[in-house]
């Protein structure tokens, strides 16, 4: 079969409140999110797996209390002292386990955060037990933090999440796709994210429907594709 060109366009991903499926694996998240910044602590960390839905969360925060969001690896260069004037989230601490300057920065920014009684949200995969930050003052402040846990799907939830990874791509599928695929592919966020790109990019090239067949293929369910 002939493929066709495909343009690599831009996905809109929806980030909103009302984008986001609450369920027994993500309510605890959700629920403190939406009673920032009444924490337990002044600050929150939310964990869990890639794609689980952190920066989701993350923006709904950020779109509600102004809060900038700061990828961990730019701490460095940051203005900290402007940053812990206000709300803010900092994304992914653990990928700065080892950068000096970036812990420094985050140090500063926890104590000046705590000082100005401003809320701070981070975020990683791990608990925070396991980020091994290098800077131990950090480590055992981050230590005290409270922290949510963002649990691997169910299938109600990971049927909602591949649902709006399509209609995030302006796709829709046939009705039998989400439940196949819900019964042939790993039970991971992050599995729904490749999987979903890999069949967009799939029907592109060969001008198809999403069908149950095409998603097949991908999975290598010869029993389906017969």
């Amino acid at each position: 079969m002939a493929r066709q060109l495909v343009f690599d366009l831009p996905v809109r991903a929806a980030l909103g409140r009302g984008d986001f499926y609450v369920a027994p694996s993500n309510a605890m998240a959700v629920a403190m999110i939406d009673a920032a910044p009444n924490w337990p602590t002044q600050q929150l960390i939310l964990t869990g797996p890639a794609g689980s839905g952190k920066t989701h969360l993350a923006q709904v925060w950020s779109d509600t209390s102004g809060a900038p969001v700061i990828a961990a690896t730019d701490m460095a260069a940051q203005d900290i002292p402007a940053l812990a004037s206000a709300p803010c989230i900092v994304e992914d601490v653990p990928l700065i386990a080892s950068d000096d300057k970036a812990l420094t920065s985050l140090f500063h920014l926890y104590n000046l955060s705590r000082a100005e009684g401003q809320p701070l949200l981070m975020t990683g995969r791990e608990a925070p037990r396991h980020w091994n930050l290098a800077l131990p003052d950090l480590q055992s402040r981050i230590d005290s933090v409270f922290q949510v846990e963002m649990s691997p799907p169910n299938d109600t939830l990971l049927a909602a999440v591949l649902g709006k990874l399509f209609a995030d791509r302006q796709i829709t599928p046939k009705h039998n796709v989400i439940p196949f695929l819900l019964r042939h592919t790993e039970r991971s966020f992050a599995a729904a994210n490749e999987i979903v790109a890999r069949l967009d990019q799939l029907s592109l090239e060969e001008g198809r429907t999403i069908s149950r067949s095409l998603a097949a293929r991908l999975v290598g369910d010869t029993d389906e594709k017969a």
